[in-house]
């Protein structure tokens, strides 16, 4: 399919091939790009900062080094967006809250860097949600993003305008962050690829509030684009230590043993008690069972790590909104331990877990995070059995935008039934509480049209191992296909 796109909505490493080979120059490609933006954006609103004059002092740059044959990198002369809450130098970092309106980058996220440093031509930042907590991307300071397959949906969260940047041709690169689901959300609503990294082999650093130093628990930074190929690429540049770990510390993902599919062996699950996924989904999924079944190794739909669904559930919850109290205020705190003191023993609500993590004693952080860990060697067992476990994830395509209210008291639309929308965390840390990489990769559209995203997840440090399997997803069943009428 792709051979047949226009060069704009072409993955990164083909528009690299065709600029070395000078068929196309810097300028002219982040020309088109920019008429991108200037057809799509004011529907959609993903990009949401931009420097364009700097852009094309770069693509020149780029065109002068590719004349000469000495290209910068493997992406010279590639046009690419950021995350809004990444650094880029001399522009507002502001997780989309107005109190950082102001907050203006005095250097590049080291992530940026990693692209830049490989002749990526930087030009804009992309839409999130306030404080980058909603599977949806709007906030005070850039308004809503919509998406491009239907603009009175969302397009996912919090990486919510770098996916639609990615699926309209705005930008061939864009860097996500992922504690929920954030890079792996919009790809799976916008039809495009996307890659939670094992945690911590992406540098966080850049990508931090005023005044914040250290990485949270389970955030990572990770790639995303149009072609599981270009995910490869992209992380083998972005992972490895930085700073003062990079003094003695060095990171080797160990090689794929697998070349096709008939090496892998393949878990499958098409929903969960805990997060019931919507039938269209889970039919896509089907699908794709049925194609794997008669190519993989081994299959099974019954499969699991050691652990129930229910609880991984429960000690996510517990460690991802500990992870996300330090925003609070003081005043924020004191409420929130009111709050507790008056929840029955027995409420287990979404918001009173949310709540209880929020003010969370550290010896009872301690027990989760040791029962955490445990999970995770669990994990690590079950994939000495399996290479991969194929998921939903989310349990719905898009839904409609829905601004009304907190998150945890909105819903969304499963299987004709009105249910949690914070149900659906559960498709997001169980892999991503305990560490482990997973790669979203298109699998095709439902009966309205929508995007549908497989969630592929493997053990940790294997991120390359479902990559492999997302570039065989891509080669032999489907790959990208852009939004109608965005061409």
């Amino acid at each position: 399919m792709t051979t047949k796109l226009p060069i704009h909505l072409q993955p990164a490493l083909t528009q690299a091939r065709l600029l070395r080979s000078r068929k196309i120059s810097a300028r002219e490609l982040l020309d088109l790009c920019w008429t991108q933006v200037g057809k799509h954006n004011p529907a959609l609103n993903a990009v949401i900062v931009s420097d364009i004059a700097r852009a094309r002092k770069l693509a020149t740059a780029a065109d002068r080094r590719l004349k000469a044959g000495k290209p910068k990198g493997v992406f010279d002369g590639v046009p690419m967006t950021i995350k809004e809450s990444f650094d880029w130098t001399g522009t507002p970092t502001s997780w989309g809250d107005p109190r950082f309106a102001r907050n203006i980058a005095r250097s590049d996220a080291v992530a940026l860097t990693r692209l830049t440093d490989q002749g990526a031509v930087m030009f804009g930042k992309t839409n999130v949600p306030l404080m980058l907590a909603d599977w949806q991307s709007f906030n005070a300071v850039y308004g809503t993003t919509n998406n491009p397959w239907d603009v009175t949906r969302s397009p996912g969260g919090s990486s919510g305008g770098s996916a639609v940047a990615l699926a309209t041709g705005m930008s061939a690169l864009e860097i996500g962050s992922d504690i929920g689901a954030s890079i792996r959300n919009p790809a799976h609503y916008c039809g495009v690829y996307g890659h939670k990294p094992t945690y911590g082999i992406v540098p966080m650093r850049g990508q931090f509030l005023p005044g914040i130093v250290s990485p949270s628990d389970i955030s990572v930074a990770g790639p995303m684009a149009r072609s599981a190929r270009d995910l490869t690429l992209m992380l083998k540049l972005l992972a490895g230590p930085d700073g003062v770990e990079a003094r003695a510390s060095r990171l080797e993902l160990p090689a794929p043993p697998q070349k096709s599919f008939k090496d892998f062996r393949v878990a499958v699950m098409l929903s969960d008690p805990v997060s019931e996924v919507d039938q269209p989904v889970q039919d896509l999924l089907g699908q794709l069972v049925k194609f794997l079944s008669r190519r993989v190794k081994r299959l099974s739909l019954t499969a699991r790590p050691s652990f129930s669904t229910r609880e991984a559930m429960d000690n996510y919850i517990t460690l991802l909104r500990s992870a996300t109290s330090r925003r609070q205020s003081d005043a924020e705190f004191a409420q929130n331990q009111k709050r507790v003191e008056g929840f029955r023993p027995g409420d287990d609500s979404y918001f009173a877990h949310m709540t209880r993590a929020y003010v969370l004693p550290h010896r009872s952080w301690l027990m989760a995070n040791e029962r955490r860990h445990q999970m995770r060697l669990l994990w690590d067992r079950f994939f000495q059995d399996w290479d991969v476990m194929i998921c939903p994830a989310a349990a719905s395509a898009a839904f409609p935008h829905d601004q009304k209210g907190e998150r945890h008291e909105r819903t969304i639309l499963v299987n004709g039934r009105k249910v949690p929308t914070t149900d659906q965390l559960f498709w997001a840390g169980y892999s991503g509480g305990f560490y482990l990489p997973s790669t979203v990769a298109p699998m095709g559209l439902t009966q309205q049209g929508l995007p549908a995203g497989v969630q592929i997840i493997t053990r940790q440090y294997g991120d390359l191992v479902s990559l492999r399997f997302a570039e065989l997803l891509e080669r032999e069943y489907y790959d990208f296909v852009p939004p109608p009428d965005h061409h």
